[in-house]
């Protein structure tokens, strides 16, 4: 939806295949095959447009064997939109040659409003009822039924800190089908419920504990329909808070989730609010912010290649060995980090910010 066709291809014939793109990309470090770094996927995706070759399953495999980090975007002399050039190729790959894994995934979604096939409502799991507040929470797939630590962790900051807020009846955001390449009128669907559910309430500002759905709410419903309150991810909203933290006298380090980070340009929030925990040892890693590598955990790989995935994983846990804890905003990360500290047999423990926050976070007006 962001971009049409014929801007794609001026894009693709932008790429001066430099290869620059091969320093950075996490699945090039992993395969080593030209074809899985950017410049080989830019490549493949004129070939389809032109109708150059026909199209077989190592070629659905390349084209989909991308976590759509970015970060070959932001080391392109070129500014080439690869990321949306590999999304309009799963779109047109998707009917026809979409991944099984990926096919029963929207299946779920279309049948039940979430990618895990759940029956239950988000806010129900939690004891919530929508009202109508200024403040509204979306919980997510991923933290309502797989990291219901995180969601409770956000409820219960929201509470020590006496916000008024209101969960809404939601359902997936639309961010897997978008970066699986996913038929756009679906993911209209997804985003008209979403948003009917949250203007009925008033809500003025949206908070969110999962970075994909922050990313998908600030950089693609706009192209569907116009946004008429600011979504924020909840690391923003808490670094303007007054936080009255305990002490954690342990050496903290970060990684920065490709869709918070590189997607949605948010560094600084998590790192103020680990700022503010007393006694409390903050390390950088040696690749961060916009350099950042990914954790391997996002569009789509995970679900169908999960073996690159966790070797990915397990290199970034790796760099993080010199803390107690590393921590990260995004249950996609937390998830797919936890698998490489178990492949890698790391020591670092591994949490969500939110979480840690909640564990602080004392009561309002207690001593």
């Amino acid at each position: 939806m962001k971009k049409n066709i014929e801007s794609l291809e001026k894009e693709m014939l932008v790429c001066t295949q430099c290869g620059y793109c091969r320093s950075v990309c996490p699945i090039f470090e992993d395969l080593g095959w030209d074809s899985s770094v950017a410049r080989g996927r830019v490549i493949l995706a004129y070939g389809m447009l032109k109708d150059r070759f026909d199209i077989d399953d190592s070629i659905v495999e390349t084209l989909y064997q991308c976590s759509t980090c970015g970060d070959c975007e932001r080391r392109c002399p070129s500014n080439v939109g690869v990321v949306d050039i590999i999304e309009w190729a799963r779109k047109e790959l998707f009917d026809d040659y979409g991944l099984e894994k990926h096919k029963k995934l929207a299946e779920r979604i279309k049948q039940y409003g979430n990618p895990y096939g759940e029956t239950e409502k988000r806010g129900k799991l939690f004891g919530k009822t929508p009202k109508n507040a200024k403040v509204g929470l979306f919980i997510g797939c991923t933290p309502a039924y797989r990291n219901p630590n995180i969601a409770k962790a956000a409820m219960s900051i929201l509470d020590k800190l006496g916000v008024d807020y209101t969960v809404i009846d939601e359902v997936c955001c639309g961010s897997p089908l978008q970066r699986i390449g996913g038929d756009d009128e679906e993911i209209k669907e997804l985003i008209d419920h979403n948003m009917d559910s949250i203007e009925a309430l008033g809500i003025e500002t949206l908070l969110f504990s999962c970075a994909g759905c922050y990313n998908m709410f600030k950089n693609h419903y706009p192209d569907f329909r116009e946004l008429k309150f600011k979504p924020m991810h909840i690391t923003e909203f808490l670094a303007d808070q007054d936080l009255p933290l305990k002490e954690y006298p342990k050496t903290l380090t970060y990684h920065d989730p490709c869709h918070l980070g590189r997607h949605a340009k948010v560094y600084d929030a998590p790192r103020e609010i680990i700022k503010k925990i007393p006694k409390a040892k903050f390390k950088e890693m040696d690749l961060i912010r916009d350099q950042a590598r990914c954790c391997g955990g996002g569009g789509g790989l995970r679900a169908s290649f999960g073996d690159i995935s966790e070797r990915i994983a397990g290199r970034r846990v790796e760099s993080a060995d010199f803390a107690d804890v590393l921590l990260t905003s995004c249950p996609f990360c937390v998830n797919n980090l936890m698998l490489g500290k178990e492949a890698k047999n790391c020591a670092v423990e591994i949490k969500d910010i939110v979480e840690l926050t909640d564990e602080l976070l004392k009561e309002k007006n207690a001593d």
